[in-house]
Formats: C-alpha cells, sequence, structure tokens
C-alpha cells in the first residue's frame, strides 16, 4: 500500500481530521467551528492530465450559518514539488465549478472559503513556495492587481519538534512521530497512546487504518527487507516489536554493512585490503545515517572520511540505539 492510499484511509476518518485542524491550524477561527458537522464531501472532478483526484480528500465544516471546505493534498514525493501553488490553484477552480454544480448555487450565492492543506514528509526541508505570487513574473504597473492569489497551508511533517509533538494528545501528532521515529522505543511510546486513545468499540475503524499503515507502510520502511506476519491490531504490533526490532535493527545494519563493503572494496583493491575495508565501513556508515536521519550534514560527511578504523567500527555500533545524529558520534 503506498503512503498516498494508506494516509486517505486515516484522513477518512473524523477524529485524524477535527486534531489536524485543532493540532496544526493556528488560527482563531477553528476554535469557532461545529465539529459535530464535519463531513466528507465527495468530489466528481478531473486534474489537468484528466485524472480522477482519487487521494485527495475534501472536508467541510460549519462556521457561523456556512462552510467552511478543507482540501487535503495526500501525494507524498521524495522532494518538493516548486509549482505546488499552481497545481493549488487549478485543483481548488475544479472544486469551486463541483460545488457550484453539485450545491446548484443561484446568481446570489457565494462560493465557500477553502483550506488547502499540503502534507509532506519528504527527506529533504520544503522549499518550493507556499503562495503564487513569487512563482508570477512582476507585472507592469496596472497589471498587478490581475494578478492571482491563493496560498496553501504545508504540513512539513519531519520539520516538527519531538518535544512539541510529544507534548500534543493528538492523532495526528501521533502519526508524525511514528513518521519520525529513529529508536524502537519511540515506535513503542506512541503505540501505547494510540492503544489508550483508541479503545473504544466506534474507533475500531480508526484503530484498524493505524494497524494497517503500520503493516504495510511504516513498518516495512523502518526494517526494509524484514520479514513479518500481517497483525490485526495495535495491540499484535506493540508485542511484535517488543520481541523483534532490536533483531531487524541488527539485520538493518549487517545489510548497509554488506553493501557499503561491497562498494569500498571495489574502490579499493588496488590501494590494499585494508583500506578497502575501511572505505566499505564509511560507505555502510554513510548508508545508515541516510536511512535513519535522512541527510547528512557536509561536516558530517568530512568526520567520517577522516575518521579511524576505530572511530569508523564504533560509529557502527553506535547507530543501532542512537536517538539523534549527535548520538551516534559520541565517544563510549
Amino acid at each position: 500500500m503506498s503512503h498516498d492510499k494508506s494516509y486517505k484511509l486515516l484522513f477518512g476518518h473524523q477524529e485524524m481530521v477535527i486534531d489536524l485542524l485543532k493540532g496544526f491550524v493556528n488560527e482563531d477561527w477553528v476554535n469557532q467551528c461545529d465539529f459535530g458537522s464535519l463531513e466528507k464531501f465527495n468530489c466528481n472532478y478531473t486534474s489537468d492530465d484528466l485524472r480522477e483526484r482519487e487521494d485527495d480528500l475534501v472536508w467541510r465544516v460549519r462556521w457561523g450559518d456556512g462552510w467552511i471546505y478543507l482540501y487535503l493534498l495526500l501525494e507524498f514525493q521524495s522532494t518538493d514539488d516548486h509549482f505546488m501553488a499552481v497545481r493549488i490553484l487549478t485543483y481548488l477552480g475544479l472544486l469551486y465549478q463541483d460545488i457550484k454544480r453539485s450545491e446548484n448555487l443561484k446568481p446570489h450565492d457565494k462560493l465557500p472559503p477553502v483550506l488547502p492543506i499540503v502534507l509532506y514528509n519528504g527527506a529533504r526541508p520544503w522549499q518550493a513556495p507556499v503562495d503564487i505570487g513569487p512563482l508570477i513574473h512582476p507585472a507592469p504597473a496596472g497589471l498587478e492587481s490581475y494578478r492571482p492569489h491563493v496560498r496553501y497551508l504545508l504540513l512539513d511533517e519531519g520539520r516538527y519538534d519531538k518535544d512539541y509533538l510529544g507534548g500534543l494528545d493528538n492523532l495526528v501528532a501521533a502519526l508524525f512521530q511514528l513518521e519520525n521515529s529513529r529508536t524502537r522505543e519511540d515506535i513503542q511510546a506512541v503505540l501505547l497512546k494510540l492503544i489508550d486513545w483508541l479503545g473504544h468499540p466506534e474507533q475500531s475503524g480508526l484503530r484498524r487504518a493505524f494497524t494497517v499503515w503500520l503493516n504495510r507502510v511504516l513498518l516495512p520502511r523502518k526494517a526494509p527487507g524484514s520479514q513479518f506476519k500481517e497483525f490485526n491490531d495495535l495491540n499484535e504490533v506493540n508485542t511484535m516489536l517488543a520481541e523483534t526490532v532490536e533483531q531487524w535493527a541488527k539485520d538493518w545494519k549487517q545489510q548497509g554493512l554488506e553493501q557499503g563493503l561491497e562498494q569500498g572494496l571495489e574502490q579499493g583493491l588496488e590501494q590494499g585490503l585494508q583500506q578497502g575495508f575501511q572505505q566499505g565501513e564509511a560507505s555502510a556508515l554513510k548508508h545508515l545515517l541516510l536511512r535513519r536521519f535522512k541527510a547528512i550534514p557536509p561536516e558530517t560527511l568530512t568526520r567520517i572520511g577522516q575518521a579511524t578504523p576505530g572511530q569508523l567500527e564504533q560509529w557502527l555500533e553506535n547507530i543501532l540505539d542512537a536517538a539523534t545524529l549527535e548520538d551516534v558520534f559520541k565517544a563510549h
């Protein structure tokens, strides 16, 4: 199952959308919403390449006498989309056309406000403009007033502070914590919260959605190449983690070490076996750091390149339990 589809399953539940608004949209109007009115809006339109926007979700909630629409763009990529604001402009136009048609709006009626939200979990920070303004060339005098105005709310999951997320009793914060987790303890701590929060029978659907996402998306990404049975409940996932994740981490390290050694030995045969082995350990360390922390600062790459064999070996051991990049390079 892809990230897009698993998130659509999760954010197909009212509780997730409410927690998304309450925890991550810091605006006064959110507190004035009637969350009992929150409902999905079934769109019927296609994008510019004539594909239905199947992975997007539209919800609406009562605010005063009218509706506010929430457009959730669930499209995960490894890097940002520089022209995302143009896509949002297109999708909003199509959404308004569908609202006009489905609600049979009359000439005196007004279109509802829409909040576009882009969820992103790429390795690198989002750099694209969140407003269409910077994407349009400056206009001559008199033409400026005709420029379009559109802005979207970006939720860059990897950039939220760990302590901030941990301090929220919030389902979406728990989701982001799991996405950013780096140790078995990180995952288990959040799982215990979810098991407690989603214990009521009426929450069985959302509980199942989290279980599916853990099974098919998160755990395979955290332990690539590992084999495990499918679980039917969050309690089963938690029990499995206590028994096997430590072994997964060791397997993960070994896979990275073998891959790095192979690359390093090929490059270092002419310079002798010892240098090739050292290059292999350095390559393995870089491979694992990218897996765990998504990016390696230039100064860290320089430090690895200048390390002794003993330091490389120690850092490879440290990565099993390191919660942060700095922990990897601590002396023991």
